[in-house]
């Protein structure tokens, strides 16, 4: 949840018009905010914003900019001049498999003092770490343009053959000695642990700007109270990601009175001109609005609501703002449409239809089956579905046998969708050693399975207990009491698993369909777990069974 702080009497000034703190927690809300805390003597404004797809409010700039539409001091698309500007870029080509996009501009004209260089510096943190996956695909540059020869020159090079001081420091260091002894090169070095050369920013005078994304040069790289002119960069690994940062910074310093300058970014096989401010078009769909919020509005007054969410309407062809990414297809414009309206002044619908609520007839038997594991003296265990292949395969001495993996995810801890739940339990008693033994666990949950190009999503239910003496029996005892008590007959067949040892696991089936795996963990798993004790344990399919309970 980003969080920005700067002065009201700022905003206001911005705004160019009076608000008050009441006026700010009311356009705060409409961008799912929320003023967490306003000090009447100095007048600093504190809001945590909740919605991470909008970085263009991150900044005072930006929510002046969301409330000047608002409030109708500015109608549609805020403008943004642009001066030509003869600056270039120069990009290696050996840097395109290492972070090879940037991007940037020039800003002139405007002299930065201590609370402005702390606004720019809270921005360009804010977008960073957020927007950019803490600098993983996106890092910002601020420069003192007064200190740079152009063209600048963005490369990669060996970690040794190049020195400079970086910020918070006073002796120069090579890359791989920023990596190992910097603060930010402990803490970002990660992002280039798979590169045998890093990427470097250096101008025309051969001065190191920058090792992105790690750190700025002391010198080149320092904003100073005082400076009227800057540069600023950002690299990365998505284009559209970075041009995206390049035009809120651009907005941002614009609406503080700077003449934003292009810059010309010169690839070895292509050229671009940024900041880039193509504006993106979706086609207006009344019907849409109509059927979402029950307003049969006119496109007049639609076009008043759009203006008023910063896009511009022409000819029923709805233009969208150049520093917002997250407008996929119109239901997304509508959202903002609905937003302005004011979803309180919606009147609701009297109730058409009458049920009455009832647990389905799985979640019944679910909770049956926790019940008897409950009375065999299980603790239940909650954990996230969301898991990592390491702990699903890697740990548990198997192959992938079909796992969702998400995309972009925001922690290697959470990269899928778990496949199955024992590794859960094993990493739960991994995490308690400590405690009394025995231990005896269970848990019950949703996994889901790709199989080819379909996906299967089943509940779950697994055991796990260590002591001793745990075996293959009280596995299978436990797992006999389940089947008995729904009057079920079940098989066991002989099984090979690497999470198990040979000879001692099985699988359970019934009426030919394989429910379960039951059995003693190998040595090797528990090893991985770090765990010192026996475990048996089974997981058994509920979805299946219960297939199998209604054809009786």
């Amino acid at each position: 949840m980003p969080t920005i702080t700067f002065s009201l009497n700022d905003l206001e000034n911005l705004v160019g018009k009076k608000l008050g703190i009441e006026k700010v927690q009311e356009c705060a809300h409409l961008c799912k905010g929320d003023v967490d805390s306003y000090d009447k003597d100095s007048g600093e404004v504190k809001i945590d914003f909740g919605d991470t797809n909008l970085p263009y409010l991150w900044s005072v700039e930006g929510f002046a900019r969301f409330i000047k539409n608002y409030l109708g001091i500015v109608k549609g698309i805020p403008p943004l001049i642009i001066e030509k500007g003869n600056y270039d870029i120069l990009v290696d080509k050996n840097i395109s498999c290492i972070r090879p996009f940037i991007a940037g501009f020039v800003a002139r004209g405007r002299t930065i003092d201590d609370y402005l260089l702390k606004q720019m510096i809270q921005l360009q943190e804010k977008l960073a770490d957020n927007y950019g996956r803490k600098r993983q695909k996106a890092s910002i540059g601020l420069y003192s343009y007064r200190r740079i020869k152009f063209p600048i020159h963005y490369k990669a090079v060996e970690p040794e053959s190049i020195s400079f001081v970086p910020l918070e420091s006073e002796k120069k260091l090579n890359l791989l000695q920023i990596i190992a002894q910097h603060p930010k090169g402990k803490e970002y070095g990660p992002i280039l642990r798979n590169c045998s050369k890093y990427p470097v920013l250096v101008d025309e005078n051969n001065e190191v700007l920058s090792f992105p994304p790690i750190i700025n040069s002391n010198f080149t790289g320092r904003l100073e109270i005082g400076d009227d002119s800057l540069f600023l960069e950002v690299t990365g690994t998505d284009e559209g990601h970075i041009s995206i940062i390049v035009n809120i910074f651009a907005y941002a310093l614009f609406e503080r009175g700077f003449t934003i300058c292009s810059v010309n970014v010169r690839h070895f096989n292509k050229n671009a001109v940024f900041p880039k401010l193509t504006r993106e078009t979706l086609d207006l769909d009344k019907n849409t609005v109509k059927s979402l919020f029950g307003l049969d509005l006119k496109q007049t007054e639609i076009k008043v609501l759009l203006e008023k969410a910063q896009y511009s309407l022409k000819n029923s062809k709805i233009e969208i703002p150049p520093y917002r990414a997250d407008i996929m297809h119109f239901r997304d414009v509508a959202e903002d449409i609905g937003i302005i309206y004011g979803y309180n002044k919606i009147e609701g619908k009297p109730l058409s239809t009458f049920t009455i609520g009832e647990t389905s007839d799985l979640i019944k038997f679910i909770d049956k089956v926790r019940e008897i594991l409950v009375g065999l003296g299980y603790q239940e265990a909650m954990s996230s579905i969301l898991s990592n292949k390491n702990l699903l395969y890697s740990k548990m001495n198997i192959s992938d046998f079909g796992t969702i993996e998400i995309g972009e995810f925001m922690s290697e801890t959470y990269s899928c969708v778990r496949s199955w739940i024992i590794p859960n339990l094993m990493d739960l008693l991994s995490k308690n050693k400590h405690v009394s033994f025995p231990q005896k666990t269970f848990e019950e949950g949703l996994v889901n399975i790709r199989k080819g190009s379909d996906i299967f999503e089943y509940s779950r239910i697994a055991i796990a207990s260590s002591h001793e003496t745990a075996n293959y029996t009280e596995a299978r005892q436990a797992l006999d009491l389940i089947f008995a008590s729904f009057g079920l007959k079940y098989e066991i067949e002989e099984e090979e698993h690497g999470s198990f040892i040979s000879g001692r696991v099985g699988r359970a089936i019934v009426n030919g369909r394989k429910v379960a795996y039951l059995g003693e963990i190998s040595p090797q798993v528990l090893s991985n777990f770090g765990l010192e004790m026996p475990v048996c344990a089974f997981e058994l399919n509920l979805s299946e069974l219960f297939e199998e309970i209604k054809k009786k």
